[in-house]
């Protein structure tokens, strides 16, 4: 028996018509020639805010995941495979400034003018994108002594206020990190075990220095001093007070707890059940970068088309482009697991029956 379709029609289905007259340049308004390159600096911004809405689409079907109680092995696939979706949209956000690239600084000129007030800050998409990952208003780098969300009116400030109030993937990936079962295995105490391995392999490393008869007394206590360095840093990681000290200060965003998880996370990745969690880990850190590169990018588009004029939004230009690449970043703490990497042979080996547990016969009632 065949199943009657309806005829839709391709132009129909995309909404082509609205889309396709949805470019006005304001260069050819009041009998003033069109500057060709607004069209291009349109349809680039246009894209922009269809792939800001896939990837809000994206993050919110994984904070969806996250706010489970309990988070299965098929849902950690899930989640990685958006996330990886996230990171191939980012790679061509920062493909896209290549081509607005192809328009010089005189070209710009043609029609920058006509653009006051508006301006890149005020894309209600990205800022509701940044507050959903993690970046509220506190942690915010701010210019004209505005918050961020003074751009916005109506529903749509009431939008972003409302994620200002609400769990960011930040906060639920850390409370995920916190809550699963790994730190506390019967029979193997991971942080203590961790520790030991550390003050070895130290040990280790200022005996070899020791040995060395190409090295004189003075490179040794060079060496060994170094050493040293990383034995306090070390301790100063397995202090949680120092850490949340950390924390209060700015340092630090990730609790103690998540980041000895994540740490656990990262050394037994080979582990069947700690691949997927570490593969989610490495696409966040994968998402900061990607965005971090963006910001960079623009910035560098800007040098090129302005210099140090100020922005038709009213920021500094490039200053304030500047500072937002480092200080909007918010996995950096995972990213920041690598410096307490320490090599496979001073990892401490795992009891059979947890290798068991780890495998993929591994219940997931607790996680």
């Amino acid at each position: 028996m065949s199943k009657k379709t309806s005829s839709v029609h391709y132009n129909n289905y995309l909404d082509l018509d609205k889309i396709l007259d949805a470019q006005h340049p304001l260069s050819n308004s009041k009998g003033n020639n069109e500057a060709h390159e607004e069209m291009l600096f349109i349809i680039i911004h246009q894209t922009y805010e269809l792939w800001f809405k896939q990837i809000i689409h994206e993050i919110t079907s994984i904070m969806t995941l996250f706010r489970k109680e309990k988070i299965d092995e098929e849902n950690v696939g899930l989640i990685v495979g958006r996330l990886e979706r996230v990171n191939k949209i980012l790679e061509v956000l920062v493909k896209q400034l290549d081509i607005l690239e192809t328009m010089t600084a005189l070209d710009f000129l043609d029609f920058r003018n006509f653009l006051s007030p508006a301006s890149g800050f005020q894309s209600h998409q990205f800022r509701q994108l940044e507050v959903m990952l993690g970046l509220k208003i506190e942690a915010r780098h701010q210019f004209g002594g505005c918050p961020y969300h003074s751009q916005f009116s109506g529903d749509k400030k009431e939008e972003i206020l409302k994620l200002e109030d609400n769990d960011s993937l930040f906060l639920l990936v850390e409370k995920w990190l916190e809550r699963i079962p790994f730190l506390n295995m019967k029979d193997f105490d991971f942080i203590k075990k961790y520790k030991s391995s550390v003050l070895s392999m130290l040990k280790s490393e200022v005996t070899a220095i020791n040995d060395l008869e190409s090295l004189n007394e003075r490179e040794k206590k060079i060496r060994t001093r170094m050493i040293e360095e990383n034995k306090k840093y070390f301790e100063n990681i397995f202090n949680e007070k120092n850490h949340l000290k950390s924390i209060q200060e700015g340092y630090t965003k990730l609790s103690y707890k998540a980041t000895m998880s994540a740490l656990l996370i990262n050394l037994y990745r080979e582990e069947p059940i700690l691949q997927l969690p570490y593969k989610f880990l490495r696409e966040l850190v994968e998402v900061d970068h990607k965005i971090s590169l963006w910001r960079f990018r623009h910035v560098q588009m800007v040098e090129k088309m302005l210099g140090q004029k100020i922005g038709t939004g009213g920021s500094s230009g490039q200053g304030y482009l500047k500072q937002t690449v480092d200080q909007h970043r918010l996995f950096e703490d995972v990213a920041n697991i690598a410096t307490l990497m320490i090599s496979r042979e001073y990892l401490p080996d795992l009891p059979k029956n947890i290798k068991q547990e780890l495998g993929y016969n591994f219940s997931n009632k607790n996680i």
